[in-house]
């Protein structure tokens, strides 16, 4: 099993942006061979150890490597990235694991 993170920071308008990005990210649960989709937003925190300065965040699964690849590949994922991820995210940082 292969997780995929992505935390998003996102230009002014924050809100808006914010917004739109969330919404966008909702086609990625459309890609065939993505599980476990979930996509949010981050919960205030007062401890020091949580980073909660992201506007969005997104987590999936693949049941291998070659899935998580063929998801790098999709139309719908590039569609995404361009129409999305490239104008409103002013930082984005990827976590896999397995």
């Amino acid at each position: 099993m292969i997780t995929h993170v992505v935390i998003f920071w996102v230009d002014e308008p924050y809100e808006k942006n914010r917004e739109k990005l969330l919404k966008g990210a909702q086609i990625l649960a459309h890609v065939p061979g993505v599980e476990n989709f979930t996509a949010g937003i981050p919960l205030p925190s007062r401890r020091a150890v949580v980073d909660d300065s992201f506007a969005v965040g997104i987590s999936m699964s693949f049941i291998n490597q070659a899935a998580a690849e063929k998801y790098q590949e999709h139309p719908l994922h590039r569609d995404f990235v361009k129409k999305y991820a490239r104008p409103l995210a002013k930082r984005f940082v990827v976590y896999d694991w397995s």
